[in-house]
């Protein structure tokens, strides 16, 4: 055989070798197995640590949304309030109701206070 043949054979074997898992339990390795499993797990937190994060920042986002529609609906009805509350309007309402506006001022009553 050549040298290039040799050469790819070694390449191909120890690809295979990962690829169908032999090298989990070849006996060079049994001793890395605590490793292994330690890297595994700090995966698995670091998977459960970006979900969490990623549902935060989506939980943070539907509030923002929430906010600015309530600051929309704030802002709507203190408008229609400042509209309602014109003097006109006041006036309008009370004829609706039968009252009618004074034509006398209001008397303005001071109390002196006696020490």
């Amino acid at each position: 055989m050549s040298e290039a043949a040799t050469s790819k054979r070694k390449i191909v074997n120890p690809l295979k070798g990962v690829f169908t898992g032999r090298f989990l339990v070849s006996p060079q390795l049994a001793k890395n197995w605590p490793f292994i499993i330690y890297l595994s797990l700090l995966a698995l937190i670091m998977i459960a640590s970006s979900h969490s994060a990623e549902s935060k920042v989506h939980h943070i986002s539907r509030l923002r949304t929430q906010m600015k529609e309530l600051n929309s609906e704030y802002i709507d009805t203190r408008s229609r309030l400042m509209i309602e509350s014109m003097e006109y309007k006041v006036i309008s309402k009370g004829q609706e109701l039968g009252l009618e506006k004074s034509n006398t001022p209001p008397l303005i009553i001071k109390v002196a206070e006696n020490d």
